[in-house]
């Protein structure tokens, strides 16, 4: 390849360079000028009245030698020196010239001369760059103060920041700007570093001939051409200790005479850690070779950086190229220094050349991360192989749908056609580089822009201000003239019978009242003052009819006005019978005292009433929370997800584009905006939701994936490439920094057991209704809630075990990992089979669990599925369950297939769904959440035998399945239909200390009952009536308690309102009818 270009290029005589015949060029192009005005702080040879002068060279060429100027007491010197060279496109110096070369500046002492000298003796002090590289940006000149490095036995005092170093003050200028505006938009600045090659063959040593260490590559220049650029005079090291970070970057140009003058000002190579680079040797596995071999193995250092100018038609050849071969071969290799012997010409022969190439590799470097929107630099180590032209140009042409940057060679060259490059592979060889651009070739959004799209597709709603007047100031002056009106009444009585009242007290019989009554009546009629208080009255109804019911027009019809007046006369009524309950209490009857259910209460009960299909009950408490606290964006995407489950998803988007309105800046809002955008096939929307999601959130795993996903749909295999390489780099961050926090703390984790508390998945937008279990990590903690999917699985995590009876201890785990519960029907946890092979990216475990159950490493499309599961959205579950099974880090695992049971129970696919569940059960036999399943799948298939076996397995585990609030539920059932009452009433017992619901108390109430535990019985179908008034079968067991307990008027309440709500359970009615037959009462038809 080009690598022998360079080679002879190397080799060329100094007088043949192809820079030597610049000054006889005819000036063509722009003028570039440079001036030093002033030395500082210049320290000589000669003590007294010392005399210099500047020369100036760029690209091998000296542009012209100052003046020779006297040297001030005061170290300063006077030069006004300009020099000049100049610049033409065409052919000559370049733009890409002035990116990479430096102008120098040498300063050199002139000495006087002795008797008998011929000439003026000189001695060089030092050397001074001058970075050209502001007039390739745009800049039409420029002033800067340039230090001066000293050579070798030079008098100039070193450069150190204790003391004051000598400098140069040079300005740089052109008439105009070099670059159009057009140049400067569309061109760019490519900055390609080489760093080093580490762990090379032992072969090399420092001893014997002089080699020289060379690295090429080729990129696209002016136009569409190709220009190569080569790292020369790599230097061997042995090793022993790590390269120094910051160091500096370094020309890329040979024979600098002053050794500071090598290094580029400002720029310095900084390193990084391993996992944040682009290349292949960026997993945890490979930390400990790179340990050993960037410290204790030899390496071949450069720190060379190359800069390159691309105008606008190799930018778009630069992309073009990228997009069709993303593998770039860099060539690495050694050839001897060879000095031509003076008079001789130097030959230059192809067959020559090739012989004293060795150690010939080369490194594939993949560069579609440039491709990605808004990256500008890729950095890492590539592995280097032996160099063979057949596997080059087989890479070059490959495909852009390889799968991954880590993707290795498929194919390795025989030993026998590259016998040195295999040492390479032998020895572990690998070179860290760096490819940098001044812009990205493909834009990315800003997040403002992002964030100012979301606000035009869904604009913020505020909270609305509440009116002074409306419906409710209108109830309210109802109310006041009400207790005004009942005041005046009660002054009339009082002045009529006060003295009677008085006077009789407590023994007035009711004729007495009734006489009283018609009196009262009869005195406000003929006094007026009846009609007084009416037309008191009237303005209030008036105000109500027109706030209230919105009637402001004519009725139709006669009937039309009938029927209002008769709803208006009950809600007026009714409202009177408020203001007068409060103003004058009933002293007899005591207030009902009613029990308040929190939020959490009613998200529960909700999630029960989802399991159990009660799709009509669930959304009554969904719709309460909204009513209770419409401003709360979590109760509207609990509703959404809801929807989703019953697969309305019109009102699902609104409820999630309703949460969005009251917080643009929530990032579940916006993702699950994203997933129904994509589902109902908006792709422009749903591309905005996600991408403002990555942006204020660029640590959010499922958001990149999510991303990845979408752009999968598009077809757009780089940017869904990019999506899942940084959700895959963000996992792997937050597992990094899970080991630390571990490390950091005493490494012991507790797991504590507590009850009484709710049981229910954490919701997805991080709010925990209730748990059984909890982690206890003894590590200081953080103020705040966790906002990273990894911490919000923590809280849920559950305690996986084996089947053995061992006391739970505190122990210290190698394996830390993580579980969730996800929200949708049946038990949601998933845990997953550690597998043995050792995983890539994710492969890390994140949290501490117990010791005795395997579980698999987390991956970003696992992450997501949980997510997914936990909103119902079973239409994308499937896609991501593909990439799972494809991903090197995944595969077919425990959680995989309780995955894919859980989405075909939700088909009542019970078949399929027993057949994952098989799989599952041989990969982890001990798994609680297995046999949880496979008895919710008996259960639902009508096999309650085999159910309850699963079931009671379950619950035998020392550690807990994820939802044992529906095993404890279903298994009290089985127990009460085979008239196991003394094990049902156990069972619902532990399931009202775990997560009281109505359920759970009805079923321990039923239990109770059978078991002729009259009180008890009456004690738990009491709560359950006050959580939940509309079961009619909790109903029905009060009637059946009260005729039992012979209490008739509680018996027929109870027995009407169970035929009120309409009970199903004809058994159960028949019951109750030949009960109340037995004892007599019950029942008011008879």
């Amino acid at each position: 390849m080009f690598i022998h270009y360079v080679y002879r290029d190397q080799r060329r005589p100094e007088g043949l360079c192809p820079s030597a015949t610049m000054e006889q060029a005819a000036p063509t192009g722009k003028l570039v000028q440079i001036t030093v005005t002033d030395g500082y702080d210049l320290k000589c040879f000669k003590a007294d009245t010392p005399v210099t002068f500047i020369r100036a060279e760029f690209n091998q060429v000296v542009l012209g030698d100052s003046s020779k100027m006297t040297v001030s007491p005061e170290r300063t010197a006077k030069y006004n020196f300009t020099s000049s060279f100049e610049l033409n496109p065409e052919g000559g110096i370049t733009l890409d010239d002035l990116a990479h070369k430096p102008v120098f500046l040498t300063v050199t002492e002139v000495l006087p001369k002795e008797k008998k000298q011929k000439e003026e003796k000189t001695l060089m002090l030092g050397q001074a760059v001058v970075d050209l590289l502001p007039l390739v940006e745009g800049e039409s000149s420029f002033e800067m103060m340039v230090p001066l490095h000293p050579v070798p036995g030079s008098p100039l005092e070193p450069l150190q920041s204790s003391v004051k170093q000598c400098s140069l003050q040079v300005k740089v200028s052109v008439a105009e700007p070099l670059l159009t505006a057009a140049q400067i938009s569309g061109g760019n600045l490519l900055r390609v570093t080489l760093e080093a090659a580490y762990s090379v063959p032992e072969s090399f040593i420092p001893v014997g001939p002089v080699q020289n260490y060379m690295v090429g590559l080729q990129v696209p220049s002016v136009g569409e051409k190709d220009r190569p650029i080569f790292f020369k005079n790599g230097t061997l090291k042995l090793g022993g200790e790590r390269e120094p970070v910051p160091r500096p970057k370094k020309w890329p140009i040979a024979n600098i005479v002053a050794p500071g003058a090598n290094n580029i000002p400002d720029a310095f190579i900084v390193g990084g850690p391993y996992e944040e680079e682009e290349g292949e040797l960026n997993h945890a596995e490979d930390r400990e070779f790179r340990n050993q071999s960037e410290c204790i193995k030899k390496r071949i250092i450069w720190d060379l950086e190359s800069r390159h100018y691309l105008d606008p038609t190799a930018v778009v050849s630069f992309q073009k190229r990228i997009a069709d071969c993303r593998l770039w071969p860099v060539e690495i290799t050694r050839v001897p220094l060879i000095a031509v012997p003076k008079g001789k010409t130097a030959r230059f022969d192809k067959a020559e050349d090739e012989n004293q190439l060795s150690f010939h590799g080369v490194a594939y470097v993949n560069m579609v991360p440039l491709l990605y929107p808004g990256v500008k630099r890729i950095r890492g180590a590539f592995h280097v192989y032996p160099y063979l032209d057949s596997v080059v140009y087989e890479k070059q042409a490959s495909s852009i749908k390889s799968q991954s940057s880590d993707t290795p060679l498929e194919t390795e060259p025989p030993l026998n056609h590259n016998l040195e490059g295999q040492q390479y592979v032998d020895a572990g060889t690998y070179i860290v580089l760096e490819i940098q651009l001044n812009k990205a070739l493909v834009p990315k959004r800003l997040p403002e822009e992002l964030a100012r799209r979301v606000k035009e597709m869904i604009p913020p709603r505020p909270p609305l201000t509440r009116r002074t007047g409306g419906a409710q100031k209108a109830v309210s002056d109802y109310h006041m003239q009400i207790k005004n009106i009942s005041r005046a009444i009660l002054d009339e009585y009082y002045r009529m019978f006060g003295k009677q009242v008085a006077k009789l007290g407590g023994d007035m019989d009711s004729e007495a009242l009734e006489e009283q009554k018609c009196q009262l009546n009869f005195e406000l009629n003929c006094s007026g003052k009846y009609f007084a208080f009416k037309e008191q009255l009237k303005h209030a109804v008036v105000k109500i009819v027109r706030e209230k019911y919105l009637k402001t027009t004519s009725f139709e019809s006669q009937e039309e006005l009938q029927t209002f007046i008769s709803e208006l006369y009950v809600f007026l009524v009714d409202q009177m019978h408020v203001v007068l309950n409060q103003t004058m209490p009933d002293d007899v009857q005591g207030a009902a005292s009613t029990i308040y259910t929190s939020s959490d209460q009613l998200r529960f009960f909700a999630f029960e009433a989802e399991v159990n299909e009660n799709f009509e009950m669930a959304a009554v408490y969904y719709e309460e929370r909204l009513v209770r606290e419409p401003q709360n964006l979590e109760h509207w995407l609990d509703y959404g997800t809801f929807c989703l489950l019953t697969e309305d998803n019109i009102k699902a988007q609104e409820c999630f584009r309703k949460a969005l309105s009251l917080n643009q800046y929530h990032i579940h809002s916006l993702l699950l905006c994203g997933v129904m955008a994509v589902l109902m096939e908006n792709y422009e929307q749903a591309e905005i939701f996600f991408e403002d999601a990555t942006c204020l959130e660029p640590t959010n795993v499922v958001a990149w994936t999510l991303l990845g996903l979408y752009y999968e749909i598009q077809n757009n295999d780089i940017r869904m490439e990019m999506a899942f390489h940084e959700a895959f780099k963000q996992l792997q961050a937050l597992i990094l920094q899970a080991q630390i926090t571990k490390e950091k703390s005493t490494g012991t984790v507790e797991y504590v057991e507590e009850g009484g508390r709710i049981e229910s998945s954490l919701g997805p937008w991080g709010i925990t209704s209730g748990s059984t279990t909890a982690i206890k990590v003894e590590a200081p903690a953080e103020p705040g809630a966790p906002t990273s999917i990894l911490d919000g699985f923590a809280e849920e995590s559950s305690k996986l075990q084996s089947d053995s009876r061992e006391p739970v201890v505190s122990v210290q785990s190698q394996d830390p990992t993580v579980n969730q519960k996800p929200s949708n029907v049946f038990a949601k946890e998933i845990p997953a089979k550690r597998e043995a092979s050792k995983c890539q990216d994710s492969s890390t475990f994140l949290h501490p669990t117990p010791y005795g159950v395997s579980q698999t490493p987390t991956t970003i499309f696992m992450e997501t599925i949980r997510f997914l599961m936990k909103v119902n959205a079973m239409q994308y579950v499937h896609r991501v369950l593909a990439h799972e099974l494809l991903c090197p880090q995944g595969g077919p695992s425990c959680e995989y297939y309780l995955v894919l049971a859980h989405t075909h129970l939700f088909k009542k696919d019970f078949a399929k769904a027993e057949e994952y569940l098989q799989q599952a059960a041989q990969m982890d036999y001990l798994n609680p959440n297995v046999w949880g399943v496979k008895g919710h799948l008996y259960f639902l298939s009508g096999n309650h035998a085999e159910a309850k076996a699963c079931y009671e397995r379950t619950i035998s585990f020392i550690v807990d399945a994820s939802e044992m609030h529906f095993i404890f539920l279903r298994l009290g059932h089985i127990y009460l239909e085979e008239k196991q009452y003394e094990k049902a009433k156990k069972t619902y017992l532990q399931a009202c200390k775990r997560s009281p619901s109505c359920l759970t108390w009805l079923g321990l109430g039923i239990a109770c009952y059978r078991l002729e535990e009259i009180t008890e019985a009456e004690d738990a179908l009491s709560e359950a009536n006050a959580l939940n008034n509309y079961n009619a079968e909790v109903w029905a067991y009060l009637a059946l308690v009260s005729l039992k307990a012979g209490r008739q008027l509680e018996a027929e309440q109870a027995y009407k309102y169970t035929v009120k709500l309409k009970l199903k359970d004809e058994a159960l009615l028949a019951e109750i009818h030949m009960l109340q037959e037995t004892v007599g009462f019950g029942n008011p038809s008879f």
